[in-house]
């Protein structure tokens, strides 16, 4: 029992409680109860009962027994405190009057006026952080308890920031045990009319796929055709799939394929970017990369889905950290890099449009701007500066000094 609780951790009000009743018969209210440890010793004191009322602080031997599983042993001189189990005498304590003290060997009273712990000095500082507050007690010309280790609840509210994340230990063994995705939303509809588009990135390759998109409802259709591209050409099956919580991903069209294939569908924590940390990442790379390309070229925002094709076609035959020294085309296809196809995006080419003329008397090309190199064994895609009509063509000559734009 206690005549204050302004040094006592976790001390809590209670309106309606038992009396304490002492010798006379009289009664004393209880207002608090708290918790508390004996400063410079192991020893613990719970359920104290706060009386305002109190002359002397006191201390229920049974109690003080029971919770610390030691025995107090009493002699004409003093007392020993002593570990029940060994009988290793923990602390001596002699008495020079009448009553019989408890005196830490460190001559820090219990309760006493001039100690104050680490969390009462840290309410009355203003909250400080916790290198801040050491830094301060270290100062005090007093004898105080200096001890850092302290739970407030307001700093928790008030001051709670995210953990730093743990590197990630996953490795992957085959092409596509793990597949990230995430959508990107542009800023500008290109001409085509797209708005979005989804990534997808193979953790085992680092290999990319890009799939522009009207609108984000396109993402289930999205990820069925790249499930049956992946199992017809690659002969693999797609094992896990992991993405944010985005609704184009978390959805019943989504979940149902991926369940009947058998397919582990892996979703971040809510308002948890860094856990899908790899797709975000990969679009930011993408990006630079498109941002590049355009403003070198001197071309509009508006060609950023063009920008793209070219960007996810070159950012998979060049080496990256993961998988160094050999690029992730290589890495997934096993065959060898030509780079003979490439040519610097914008510039200005001539296609062959031979077949395609009016009549033998008509111009055999125009002027066109090259907006991405040959896939899937097409030809080079370019925009007719005139007609602003894209022609296909595999027989291009092209002028890398000059860009139209």
């Amino acid at each position: 029992m206690a005549s204050g609780s302004g040094n006592l951790s976790s001390a809590r009000s209670i309106p309606f409680s038992t009396p304490i009743t002492i010798g006379n018969g009289a009664s004393m209210p209880v207002t608090h109860t708290a918790s508390s440890t004996l400063p410079g010793t192991p020893f613990h004191l719970n359920q104290i009962l706060i009386s305002p009322d109190l002359v002397k602080n006191l201390i229920s031997v049974r109690a003080f027994t029971r919770d610390n599983n030691v025995s107090v042993e009493f002699d004409p001189f003093g007392f020993s405190i002593k570990d029940l189990p060994t009988r290793t005498e923990m602390l001596r304590c002699n008495s020079d009057s009448g009553l019989y003290p408890l005196r830490p060997s460190s001559a820090q009273a219990l309760l006493s006026s001039t100690c104050s712990l680490a969390d009462l000095w840290h309410q009355r500082l203003g909250h400080p952080g916790r290198d801040s507050l050491r830094r301060t007690l270290d100062q005090f010309d007093f004898t105080c308890t200096k001890t850092i280790a302290h739970t407030c609840q307001s700093c928790q509210l008030s001051k709670h920031v995210r953990l730093p994340f743990s590197h990630s230990s996953s490795v992957c063994y085959v092409p596509f045990q793990l597949v990230h995705g995430d959508v990107w939303t542009s800023p500008v509809p290109s001409n085509s009319g797209f708005k979005y588009y989804l990534v997808l990135i193979d953790a085992c390759t680092h290999f990319i796929w890009t799939f522009p998109m009207r609108t984000k409802s396109e993402v289930a259709d999205c990820l069925i055709s790249f499930h049956a591209y992946v199992l017809t050409q690659f002969q693999l099956p797609l094992i896990s799939f992991q993405t944010d919580n985005g609704k184009e991903f978390d959805n019943t069209v989504v979940r149902q394929h991926f369940a009947a294939h058998g397919i582990s569908f892996r979703l971040s924590c809510p308002y948890t970017s860094a856990q899908n940390s790899k797709a975000e990442r990969i679009i930011h790379t993408l990006n630079d990369c498109v941002r590049s390309l355009l403003l070198h070229a001197g071309m509009p925002f508006s060609f950023w889905a063009e920008a793209l094709s070219t960007a996810t076609h070159l950012l998979n035959r060049c080496s990256c950290h993961a998988t160094a020294p050999v690029t992730p085309f290589q890495r997934l296809l096993g065959a060898p890099l030509n780079y003979t196809h490439l040519w610097v995006f914008g510039c200005l080419c001539f296609p062959n449009q031979t077949a395609t003329a009016a009549h033998k008397l008509c111009a055999r090309s125009s002027a066109c701007v090259l907006l991405s190199y040959p896939t899937d064994h097409r030809g080079y895609r370019c925009l007719d500066l005139d007609t602003h009509r894209v022609i296909t063509s595999c027989h291009v000559v092209f002028d890398e000094s000059v860009f139209p734009f």
